[in-house]
């Protein structure tokens, strides 16, 4: 029966019950007299508790409900709310229920657009940088070196200061070209392109310390991609945000899933101004649900923060990417 009319039932046989009662044997006096008064007071809290506690039954799904709606995150998939109860408010639930589910759908198809753009554009300006302003600053190399050995002694100094400026920005050019376009991972696969980028974060201030496990299962393409993104952004954000001295990435089998740590004794999470949750955890979070990996990013054991990316392996893959998309 409908929450409506199961409500309306109860207070009318209430109020007719109260209605026989009054115009049977029970009587009011004028004055009310004591007796009559506490008869009447434990009516009426009968009825107010009964009341109470049929609203409170009958409407506790639709709390449940307010909390799921007021929790929910789409970059973050948790249980559904169970369907309870019985008539309009089942029928909620599980419009509601339904709802996410596309919205989580339509949200995961527009994050894959986005992301495959972003590589696209990625690759293409990787190219030009290598293909156009490489070769240009290369050429200029090459002509201050032939400049350099016509010129006198005192504008040879000058000269190879330049070259060594041009140099220095033809090498940055080629390492901002290699972080946009890992040909590495391309080429010799997902271990060795995450230990060419811990190579290529360690410097004076940053030390990076990487521990992959061999004969890791093949994931795929996507979810090697995604795993080089996560490990990437983590870096970027313990070398910009953190201020760590030492990181340490692990990439190892963990059940029936494979698992990326990457762990820096910065600030800490809290401490990190732009981590909490900001454009570059949210772009974690939807290249993981593309692959149907799960991402937690928080505070480390010990101080600083941890990055943890679990990617199912095998058909669970597909199993669970599935479910989040469609």
């Amino acid at each position: 029966m409908p929450l409506f009319w199961r409500i309306s039932l109860f207070n009318s046989v209430v109020l007719i019950a109260a209605t026989a009662l009054l115009l049977g044997p029970v009587t009011v006096s004028t004055p009310v007299l004591l007796t009559e008064a506490a008869i009447l007071t434990v009516g009426l809290v009968v009825i107010l508790v009964a009341n109470v506690v049929l609203l409170r039954i009958g409407l506790g799904p639709l709390r449940q409900l307010a909390r799921a709606m007021t929790t929910t995150d789409l970059l973050r998939p948790r249980v559904r709310p169970e369907v309870d109860g019985d008539g309009e408010i089942a029928e909620l639930i599980t419009t509601f229920n339904t709802m996410l589910d596309r919205l989580e759908a339509e949200r995961a198809l527009s994050a894959a657009r986005t992301l495959s753009a972003q590589e696209s554009e990625r690759h293409r300006v990787a190219q030009e940088l290598y293909d156009e302003v490489g070769q240009t600053l290369a050429a200029v190399l090459l002509d201050l070196k032939r400049v350099a050995d016509q010129a006198p002694d005192d504008v040879r100094e000058q000269l190879s200061q330049v070259q060594e400026t041009t140099r220095a920005s033809l090498d940055e050019i080629r390492r901002i070209a290699r972080r946009l376009l890992p040909g590495v991972l391309e080429e010799l696969g997902l271990s060795s392109a995450l230990r060419s980028l811990s190579d290529e974060f360690t410097g004076p201030s940053l030390t990076v310390r990487h521990d992959i496990a061999a004969g890791l299962p093949a994931l795929g393409d996507n979810a090697d991609l995604v795993l080089y993104r996560v490990a990437q952004e983590g870096l970027t954000n313990a070398a910009r945000h953190a201020g760590a001295r030492l990181v340490l990435l692990t990439l190892d089998r963990a059940g029936d899933a494979v698992e990326l740590r990457v762990r820096d004794d910065g600030r800490g999470f809290d401490g990190c101004g732009d981590t909490a949750e900001g454009a570059g955890i949210r772009g974690m979070r939807e290249r993981a649900l593309l692959i149907g990996a799960d991402l937690s990013v928080g505070p480390a054991r010990g101080g600083g923060t941890e990055v943890r990316l679990t990617v199912p392996v095998g058909d669970r893959v597909a199993e669970r990417a599935g479910d989040r998309v469609g």
